[in-house]
């Protein structure tokens, strides 16, 4: 821990104005989220609880910010700053709030940054045990096409990184070994590159895309480096269908995650509804609000039959 938190005084503390930094720099406990609005002050964020601070942000300084953030480049991130945020070193995702230029249907700018989310990234490692023992095939050394639902923050994304983390290299103490997984990492959350280096341990065996459509990685992917198993998050889109039943056509097994609550969010959902129907998913598994695993719909040993519990 104390590790870890010297590295998050590293990577996030050098990029704020001294004044900040001093009212930071011993809070850093806990620490999830330090919003940054002009004119405001600024808030820590601890999972329910969040401490203001009384100290109002102008401009200027959130222009000085980002530029270090963009290490006095701001021309070079431009289109991650598109995409509304950019990854620091250390997967620390920083979100970015102002003025958004649109043309012909595409963001091309956010100008006058009015705002800025830095999201302190912490990985939690042997976190998806619980759903390993669901979500392994050790007879035949894969996986049961898997999806993993939940509403927002009660943390698939987390668990999805540790399940290709544990998948790529091998479980020894079920004697499971490591397969290759393609990863698609469209909002680079999952790995949290920085300058092409993945800043979360995803496995030696994990190949990646990062900051790519979803459905354009999955394919790009499959077409050139044999995956065993491919991964993307929150899935939703139609492209998205036809990747995944590429991917299944294909032989190779999947991992994904989507927001929801509970099968009748399935079923009304358009797109996952198709998936569902398909009998694409072996699996389907929620987290509750105790972020325990809850088996929604078990095809593993039914011939495509659902045992629906969810």
């Amino acid at each position: 821990k104390k590790a870890k938190k010297v590295k998050v005084k590293e990577e996030i503390l050098k990029v704020l104005p001294i004044e900040i930094k001093e009212k930071v720099k011993n809070k850093l406990d806990g620490l999830e989220e330090i919003r940054i609005r002009v004119n405001k002050p600024v808030i820590l964020q601890y999972g329910q609880a969040e401490e203001i601070l009384h100290y109002i942000v102008d401009s200027a300084m959130i222009l000085s910010i980002l530029q270090n953030i963009c290490d006095n480049s701001i021309y070079a991130y431009q289109e991650q700053i598109c995409n509304g945020y950019v990854t620091i070193k250390g997967g620390h995702r920083v979100g970015i709030t102002g003025n958004v230029v649109i043309k012909e249907n595409k963001v091309i700018n956010i100008s006058y940054i009015n705002g800025l989310n830095f999201r302190i990234a912490r990985q939690v490692l042997n976190c998806s045990y619980k759903a390993i023992k669901y979500i392994i095939n050790l007879p035949e050394n894969t996986i049961y096409n898997t999806i993993i639902v939940s509403p927002p923050g009660r943390g698939k994304t987390t668990i999805l990184r540790d399940l290709i983390r544990n998948i790529s290299n091998g479980i020894e103490d079920i004697g499971f070994k490591g397969v290759n997984v393609g990863l698609a990492d469209e909002r680079s959350e999952i790995a949290a590159m920085y300058k092409g280096i993945p800043q979360n341990d995803v496995g030696l065996r994990t190949d990646i895309l990062d900051n790519v459509p979803k459905a354009i990685g999955m394919k790009m992917l499959i077409r050139s480096m044999n995956p065993k198993i491919i991964v993307a998050d929150e899935i939703g889109k139609e492209e998205d269908i036809d990747a995944i039943n590429y991917a299944v056509c294909s032989g190779v097994k999947g991992i994904f995650t989507a927001h929801g609550s509970n099968m009748e969010d399935i079923i009304k959902n358009p797109i996952l509804n198709k998936l569902y129907n398909a009998n694409t998913f072996e699996l389907i598994l929620f987290l509750d609000k105790n972020r325990e695993i809850v088996v929604g719909c078990d095809r593993r040993n039914l011939g495509g039959k659902a045992s629906n519990n969810a």
